[in-house]
C-alpha cells in the first residue's frame, strides 16, 4: 500500500476513533470540565501518534497488517463483543461518577493510574514491534514461527498482560472506583481467549509445545 493511501486509511481510523472516545468520556459527564478525562484522552491519543508516524516510516507492512483484521472464531468474536460491552460500560459510569460525584479519587493516583496505563500501551506496541505475527485475532499466519525472545521469553502472552495492565487502569485514571466494577470480569475474558488461542497454537504452530515447556508463564511470571 502506497503511504499516502495508509495515512489516510490511518486517519480514517483514529480521528472517528477519538470523537467516538472522546464522546464517551464527556457526554456522560455531562460537561466539557472534566481534567480527569482529557489527561486520559491525552495519554492514549499522543503515544498512539507517534507510534503511528513510526510505523507508516519504518514498519508499513506490519502496520497493514494490523489494520487488515477480522476474527474469524465465534466464541472469539463473542469475548471481543462482551469485552466491548465491558469497556463501554466502565467509560459511561466513569462519566456519571464524575457528573454526580460517587468518587474522590486524589490526583496524585488519577497521574499514576494515567501512567501506568501508559506503560500497558508502550508493553502493547513493543510486544507488536518485536513479534510480527502479533496479532488480535486468533489465527496461524502463513510461514509463522514461534517468537521466544524479548518480552516472549518472560511470558507467553505479553500482549494480553499489557492489555489487562492498561485497560484495568482506565477508571482510575478518569476519577471513579465505581467505574472498575464492570472491567472485574476482563481478565477472566482474555484469560478465556489465551487459553483458547493456546489450543490453536498448539495444533497450528509447529514448535509451539516447546515454547510452552520452555516458558512456563502465561502472564504473570511466577505466578501463571
Amino acid at each position: 500500500m502506497k503511504k499516502a493511501k495508509l495515512e489516510l486509511r490511518v486517519l480514517r481510523i483514529v480521528i472517528p476513533m477519538m470523537l467516538i472516545m472522546g464522546a464517551m468520556v464527556f457526554i456522560p459527564a455531562g460537561t466539557l470540565d472534566f481534567w480527569e478525562g482529557w489527561a486520559f484522552l491525552f495519554a492514549l491519543f499522543v503515544p498512539m501518534f507517534f507510534v503511528f508516524i513510526y510505523m507508516i516510516r519504518h514498519e508499513r507492512r506490519l502496520l497493514e497488517k494490523r489494520l487488515n483484521v477480522r476474527e474469524k472464531r465465534e466464541k472469539q468474536k463473542f469475548i471481543q463483543l462482551f469485552n466491548t460491552f465491558l469497556f463501554v460500560a466502565s467509560m459511561t459510569i466513569a462519566g456519571l461518577d464524575h457528573r454526580y460525584g460517587w468518587s474522590y479519587v486524589p490526583i496524585w493516583l488519577v497521574i499514576a493510574s494515567d501512567v501506568m496505563m501508559l506503560l500497558g500501551y508502550m508493553l502493547f506496541i513493543r510486544t507488536m514491534l518485536h513479534n510480527e505475527y502479533a496479532s488480535r485475532v486468533i489465527e496461524v499466519q502463513r510461514g509463522q514461527k514461534v517468537v521466544d525472545t524479548g518480552p516472549y521469553a518472560v511470558v507467553r502472552h505479553p500482549m494480553y498482560a499489557a492489555g489487562i495492565l492498561m485497560y484495568m487502569f482506565i477508571p482510575v485514571a478518569l476519577g471513579s472506583f465505581w467505574a472498575i466494577i464492570p472491567l472485574l470480569l476482563l481478565p477472566a475474558m482474555l484469560i478465556f481467549r489465551l487459553l483458547d488461542e493456546e489450543k490453536a497454537l498448539i495444533t497450528g504452530l509447529k514448535g509451539y509445545k516447546r515454547y510452552m515447556e520452555k516458558v512456563k508463564y502465561r502472564l504473570i511470571p511466577g505466578i501463571w
